[in-house]
């Protein structure tokens, strides 16, 4: 029987193209336990967007207090609606209307600051607001129950949708919680159907502490591509705490996913409990014991991976690797980017590299260049 090579005969829903949102300045920077500038935040989410960016979270509207990293997200999504960003973008013939930004809102009280912002002139286009289909965990991110909560969304769309305000509901712990252990993906699939229910215009799946293994994801997305009618509003969220989420990445677009989220370095996690030289509230305690082995799926590698395969993402790959190579600078630390180290796939090869010689010995030997067999051989 012969071999079936081409994954897009077997895996009929695969895209060709996809969008990779760009989370790097809103849950990339959240886990720094130090203060990153505005400037710089303004910098990279700019950078991105010249790079092909076209989804991008920027802030988070909750409290600063608990959040002190976002102090500055009323300056930064005024630069973004500013002049001087829409001169630089009609220079670059960039459209802003395909520009798409967003602050997360957990609760309803962020909701209506992102409101009143966009009343300003300067709010956010989407918001973002979350359930974990774990009580625990979702009660340890919102402060309450998960009824209450549903309510609360309910309100906060019916709000976002009069002020022109596009909502994103997230459903995370499908995969496992940090905190309650195993979960059922079916209460997932059914929370994403009761996103759109009440008016949410699209969902983030998130996988928030690496529990997603490929078969289960490939699992996952099978059973949300089954029931839902709008596949293409469907986002897949990895972190990255087992070095699989390449894996799931691969698995969910075999699915058909289209959209997905990264950041650059692969920064990302819990919210910071520590900022400078204080303590402060974050979420509370951090749910792993080593640093080193916490973040989102890497921006760059993804971008990698994907062209790879073939697949469209729109980005000027080289690019982002160059602000990957920036940022490591910008934290002061190794981030988890391989491609940024080792480079990407060089077709032609590393020519300097060769031994000085094969010529004249192939000559020696009567043997013409490129022969790879034996002249009697047939």
């Amino acid at each position: 029987m012969k071999t079936e090579m081409d994954m897009w005969n077997i895996f009929k829903r695969m895209p060709k193209k996809v969008h990779v949102g760009d989370i790097t300045i809103r849950d990339g920077f959240q886990h720094e336990e130090k203060f990153v500038s505005t400037r710089a935040k303004i910098y990279y989410a700019e950078e991105m967007i010249f790079a092909g960016c076209r989804h991008i979270e920027v802030t988070n509207l909750g409290s600063s207090f608990l959040m002190p990293q976002f102090s500055d997200a009323e300056e930064i999504l005024a630069y973004f609606k500013g002049d001087v960003f829409k001169k630089k973008c009609e220079k670059r013939g960039i459209n802003l209307k395909d520009i798409c930004f967003t602050a997360v809102t957990i609760r309803e009280k962020a909701v209506e600051k992102a409101i009143e912002l966009k009343q300003k002139g300067v709010g956010p286009d989407r918001v973002l607001m979350m359930v974990s289909t774990e009580e625990e965990h979702h009660f340890a991110n919102s402060g309450t129950t998960l009824p209450d909560y549903w309510k609360e969304a309910e309100r906060a769309i019916k709000k976002c949708n009069d002020a022109g305000i596009k909502m994103c509901g997230t459903v995370s712990t499908i995969w496992g919680s940090p905190i309650g252990g195993a979960t059922d993906m079916k209460e997932a699939v059914e929370f994403t159907k009761r996103w759109f229910s009440i008016g949410a215009n699209d969902v983030e799946h998130a996988d928030h502490d690496g529990s997603a293994s490929a078969p289960q994801v490939y699992r996952y997305f099978s059973m949300i591509m089954d029931a839902v009618d709008n596949p293409h509003k469907q986002i897949a969220h990895f972190h990255e705490t087992k070095r699989m989420a390449s894996a799931s990445i691969l698995a969910a677009l075999q699915a058909g996913v289209s959209n997905f989220e990264a950041t650059l370095g692969g920064l990302g996690g819990q919210p910071a409990n520590f900022l400078d030289d204080c303590p402060v509230p974050g979420t509370g305690e951090y749910y792993y014991k080593d640093p080193r082995y916490v973040g989102l799926v890497c921006m760059e590698d993804t971008l990698v991976q994907l062209h790879e395969m073939g697949i469209e993402t729109g980005y000027d790959i080289d690019r982002v690797i160059t602000l990957g190579q920036q940022l490591e600078k910008t934290m002061g630390k190794r981030l988890r980017s391989e491609v940024i180290i080792n480079g990407r796939t060089v077709k032609e090869g590393h020519m300097h590299f060769a031994r000085p010689g094969l010529a004249k010995l192939k000559q020696k030997f009567g043997e013409q260049p490129g022969q790879k067999y034996p002249p009697e051989w047939n």
